[in-house]
């Protein structure tokens, strides 16, 4: 009866040692989808104020239908979520990349001046 126990108590924790570790791989999972979904979230509010600039008459401290001359506000550069710079200003474009705070979130996002924002991973 003994060795019974024993062997029950064995399986026992290889089964909850075997359902913390899938436990710890679901939580990172999870945690990088959010960390993801939050970097496209700020993006698309830098988006969002970049084609506000743009469409900003120059008197009024806007682009004038250029997005040259387009800062990010010193509090947006970086965050909880993530890291953002623009890489790339013309007058018909804008381009944000964001770095998230998990390991492999990085995206990009390109602004157009028709009012286009492309989402995609960064290079």
């Amino acid at each position: 009866m003994g060795q019974q126990q024993l062997l029950l108590i064995v399986l026992g924790v290889i089964i909850v040692g075997i359902a913390i570790v899938v436990g710890i791989n679901l939580f990172q999972a999870n945690a990088i989808s959010a960390n993801t979904d939050a970097v496209i979230g700020d993006l698309n509010n830098l988006a969002s104020m970049a084609m506000s600039y743009y469409k900003k008459p120059t008197s009024m401290g806007g682009g004038g239908n250029s997005f040259v001359g387009f800062t990010m506000p010193s509090g947006l550069a970086s965050n909880a979520n993530g890291t953002y710079v623009v890489t790339s200003t013309a007058a018909a474009t804008i381009v944000f990349t964001g770095t998230g705070t998990e390991s492999g979130v990085a995206k990009k996002a390109t602004v157009t001046s028709a009012g286009g924002i492309t989402i995609a991973a960064a290079d």
